[in-house]
């Protein structure tokens, strides 16, 4: 029996999906959770085969929680799945350990599967995400610039942004113009939107 960790801020596709996995004769769900930090604490608590975590919840997001996870219970394999199945995200779980990344689009069938893969050491990514981000290449912001672009991206000025990076404003301002022109972006928000398409930001 493949015991499972099931997080996912909400309620309703929790459930739901706790209910279609709960068909399959080799799986159960022992315990479930609504954020990221939940989600540590009762794979702690629980010590799950699978951790199948939703990439975006409060208190740290998917990916946060599977290298959390993997460091206190590096037995645990981990899923993501998402509604935001950006090439950039995927990458992002693979650097992180997570074997597995589908997007909430696929049928319980597809996910029982991923799970019973990724269980027996395998990798499960769904072919149209890994295309995508084979497609997208990789990111040419830099670390720092992907930061204050992602600050920008709620439309905060650059003096704020500033205070919150440690930076002066002019630099952010340069780190700001390198990143639209890298995008081929005319401006900031036209940078962000592009960043967050590829889920590089």
């Amino acid at each position: 029996m493949i015991r499972i960790l099931l997080a996912d801020d909400e309620t309703l596709i929790r459930d739901a999906l706790a209910g279609l996995l709960a068909l399959e004769e080799d799986l159960t769900v022992v315990t479930t959770a609504a954020s990221g930090a939940e989600a540590v604490a009762a794979a702690r608590k629980h010590a799950p085969d699978v951790a199948v975590l939703d990439l975006q919840m409060p208190d740290g997001d998917g990916i946060d929680a599977a290298a959390q996870i993997a460091a206190v219970l590096p037995g645990c394999r981990t899923v993501i799945v998402t509604s935001h199945g950006r090439p950039g995200y995927l990458k992002k779980a693979l650097a992180a350990g997570v074997a597995g990344f589908l997007p909430k689009t696929v049928s319980a069938r597809v996910l029982a599967e991923a799970v019973r893969q990724v269980h027996a050491g395998g990798r499960y990514v769904d072919p149209e995400l890994a295309a995508e981000a084979i497609s997208a290449g990789e990111s040419p912001l830099t670390p720092r610039e992907a930061d204050v672009l992602e600050l920008a991206a709620g439309g905060a000025p650059a003096e704020e942004i500033a205070q919150r990076a440690h930076l002066s404003p002019g630099t952010v301002r340069n780190y700001l113009s390198s990143a639209a022109a890298k995008l081929g972006a005319s401006n900031r928000h036209e940078a962000a939107q592009v960043a967050r398409r590829h889920g590089w930001i």
